[in-house]
């Protein structure tokens, strides 16, 4: 089975980029499911019902999130009730949504999305290596192809977490930076690997912000009202090619498209 999973999807430039992509990619390279991390998808911070109904409509199957997941408030009911939106499982209990579910391809192969945030200079969450191993467990009961969106800034503690989960999913691909790293691998014991997917947004842009804003942030060292870049975009996402039956994985292609 072949998954596509796209780099944090920023403002609207970023789901023009979805359009702009994702049904040529389904024809070119015959998609099972598409998993994108949409924590930046409304105005470059949140998610909205509205904006993911639209990725959901141009063809993602899945939204993982991130350290904006609650940015907007309007959208905590519908996360609450959204199975197709996985927020970090490591946020305490109670928390609306849930961090992680099992989705079935169109193959009817049953695969696992969990959503992991890193602690790193990030919130103080609960532990995601501990986290994982307690949901590693149920979701393998209903899943033998499992994948991690590890949201994490350090790269130490993402490549720390391909290790952790070297041989146990099928594979682990980082979010969050709104760079697209060139470490893409796959681990021993089959588990594709990249420290991060990219960005899928604003191609002339600083991660997705108007350049002149951080630019002037770091002369000025003053507080800046971050606003999202326009213009062409980019669109980062990888390809996995994945054993259905084993779980291992056995390829992994970094995707580079631009708007010209």
């Amino acid at each position: 089975m072949r998954l596509l999973m796209i780099g944090d999807i920023v403002g609207r430039s970023g789901r023009r980029a979805i359009k702009g992509n994702l049904s040529e990619l389904k024809r070119e390279f015959d998609l099972d499911l598409i998993i994108a991390n949409g924590e930046n998808a409304a105005g470059g911070s949140g998610i909205t019902k509205d904006v993911a109904q639209e990725l959901f409509f141009a063809g993602v199957d899945v939204l993982t999130m991130g350290n904006h997941v609650w940015n907007i408030k309007e959208a905590y009911e519908y996360i609450n009730r959204e199975s197709r939106i996985i927020r970090p499982a490591n946020y305490p209990p109670g928390t609306p949504g849930t961090g992680s579910n099992v989705f079935e391809t169109r193959r009817k192969v049953k695969v696992a999305v969990i959503n992991l945030a890193g602690r790193v200079f990030l919130q103080s969450l609960d532990c995601p290596f501990r986290k994982v191993d307690e949901i590693l467990p149920e979701v393998k009961k209903a899943a033998q192809v499992v994948v991690v969106d590890f949201h994490a800034e350090a790269t130490s503690e993402k490549i720390a977490m391909g290790w952790y989960l070297a041989g146990r999913v099928s594979a682990v691909v980082g979010t969050h930076t709104h760079v697209q790293t060139a470490d893409e691998r796959i681990l021993p014991g089959g588990t594709a690997y990249i420290t991060d997917l990219g960005m899928t947004g604003p191609l002339d842009s600083v991660l997705g912000v108007k350049k002149e804003i951080i630019i002037e942030k770091f002369k000025s060292q003053l507080p800046q009202r971050f606003v999202v870049a326009s213009g062409p975009y980019q669109f980062n996402a990888v390809i996995i090619d994945i054993d259905e039956y084993t779980g291992e994985a056995n390829f992994i292609q970094r995707i580079q498209n631009y708007e010209e």
